[in-house]
């Protein structure tokens, strides 16, 4: 039996907020950094770049957006191709989806790849349907690797 590494993953969470709020929670870094990460160059904007950072953790990434539509598709690139869509649904619910694609290296770090994307998107979903629906924020992402936040101090 022959192994291969998964092309793409997907994370899905139905958000009740009109499609349109939903969306400006992933390209308005003042809403995105109460669920995600903790500051950002700036907004996201077609064809437009930004850096985001997670402070808590000593890291950054490079964003590229390739795709800007409004309320339904937005699609980055930092290093992996990222894709949101944005379904409408009855009574101003939005079925949001995130696909990851672009993994590389060797299968296994493919994998792993593959599996810290799996884990991040689900609890990126989660995190902003609780900051949209329900003002509260989960601080999941700054509390899922405590251990792994830089050292401070001499």
């Amino acid at each position: 039996m022959s192994f291969s590494p998964p092309s793409s993953i997907q994370a899905t969470m139905l958000i009740r907020k009109p499609a349109a709020d939903v969306f400006e929670a992933f390209v308005d870094p003042a809403i995105t950094t109460r669920f995600w990460f903790d500051r950002s160059s700036g907004r996201l904007a077609p064809q437009g770049t930004a850096t985001w950072y997670w402070d808590h953790y000593g890291v950054s990434a490079d964003v590229k957006v390739v795709v800007f539509e409004p309320s339904r598709r937005l699609v980055i690139e930092w290093p992996t191709r990222t894709e949101w869509d944005f379904k409408a649904r009855d009574n101003d619910g939005t079925l949001v989806t995130i696909t990851a694609s672009g993994f590389t290296g060797s299968p296994d770090e493919q994998v792993r790849q593959a599996l810290d994307n799996t884990e991040g998107f689900n609890l990126v979903l989660a995190a902003c349907k609780a900051w949209l629906e329900f003002g509260v924020q989960l601080h999941v992402v700054a509390d899922k690797a405590p251990d792994a936040r830089p050292a401070t101090g001499p």
